[in-house]
């Protein structure tokens, strides 16, 4: 079954600061995604890409700013795909996809075992998978109940170029159903059209008064 999504839906930051253990990491972040966009943060390590991922995915409370996501699927809106797998070892592959799909409400889970290519690894327990796979299987709760927002930490990692290349094929179908994604990294992932932050800019850099008052 596909789903499509309303194309009103609008995910939206503004003014976003963010401070971990004291220290300002980023401040003056704004963004607006709407229905079919893709937004790739970039920038060294510690720049706050992760830190801002988890803002967005209401992890983590931001110390100055708004998140907003405006549309009818407001109460089930994301997916959030961390840079650890939060892969169960004791699951086989289908029922850790599964487990997914019962908590957020799917039920896709043989599409989601075919779209990454893990069918043959259902009934295996996870423990014995690759990096690779365990990303794969990961992955596949995007699949397995679907969302209008996608937040994925480096979803590249552990991958194999025929399976960034399913990924990337994912991520545009979703969004030409009207999704969006949102995508930290620091490599490239092919997804055309993106638009790119970078959270290494002078304009996000708090100054050292702005610390030193915090």
């Amino acid at each position: 079954m596909t789903t499509t999504f309303a194309d009103k839906n609008q995910f939206l930051g503004k003014g976003l600061v963010c401070r971990r253990g004291g220290r300002t990491v980023f401040a003056n972040l704004d963004f607006k995604l709407k229905a079919g966009d893709a937004l790739l943060l970039t920038g060294p390590n510690g720049s706050g890409k992760s830190s801002l991922m988890r803002l967005m995915a209401g992890l983590l409370a931001p110390a100055d700013g708004t998140l907003s996501f405006d549309g009818p699927d407001a109460d089930d809106s994301l997916h959030y795909v961390g840079h650890k797998t939060a892969v169960k070892p004791a699951l086989t592959v289908a029922e850790n996809i599964r487990f997914w799909a019962d908590h957020m409400g799917g039920g896709h889970v043989e599409t989601a075992l075919a779209q990454f290519d893990l069918a043959h690894l259902a009934d295996l327990p996870a423990r014995f998978l690759s990096e690779g796979q365990q990303r794969r299987t990961s992955l596949a709760r995007l699949v397995a109940s679907p969302r209008p927002l996608w937040l994925l930490d480096e979803p590249n990692a552990g991958l194999d170029q025929a399976n960034m290349d399913r990924l990337g094929a994912l991520v545009s179908a979703h969004r030409k159903r009207g999704g969006m994604v949102v995508a930290a990294t620091h490599v490239e992932l092919g997804f055309e059209g993106a638009v790119r932050m970078d959270l290494g800019a002078e304009a996000y850099r708090p100054s050292m008064a702005e610390d030193l008052q915090w």
